[in-house]
């Protein structure tokens, strides 16, 4: 996992998704827009993969390491066209104060779409 590999230098930091494409948008390809979420990570890079990972399919006992990979690609989050990533300030120290991943906000079943059908 990227925390446990971090470099002395990397501290986790807070990032808001905002979505930036409308609802009718043909981009969600049919993924439900769940809004702002803030993500505890590395850094916007790693805040899309860390919202990525909280989709339900990549949180799925029963899924496999590749399952968990295409998940986190397929993610909403992922996409640049639906979200945007913005650096949030902490004055409060409050991104060093947890793991990384999502703090705030809810993640949707279906904000990843299938890669592959079986």
């Amino acid at each position: 996992m990227m925390q446990e590999n971090r470099r002395p230098q990397d501290r986790l930091k807070l990032y808001r998704l905002v979505p930036v494409a409308k609802a009718g948008d043909p981009t969600w390809d049919g993924a439900e827009n769940p809004g702002e979420i803030i993500v505890r990570a590395f850094s916007a890079a790693d805040a899309r993969v860390a919202a990525g990972e909280a989709d339900c399919d990549v949180t799925q006992i029963d899924a496999s390491p590749t399952d968990v990979n295409a998940s986190r690609d397929a993610s909403a989050f992922c996409n640049e066209r639906l979200y945007a990533v913005v650096e949030m300030l902490d004055h409060l120290g409050i991104a060093a104060a947890g793991p990384r991943g999502v703090v705030e906000g809810i993640v949707l079943v279906g904000t990843a779409n299938p890669t592959q059908i079986s």
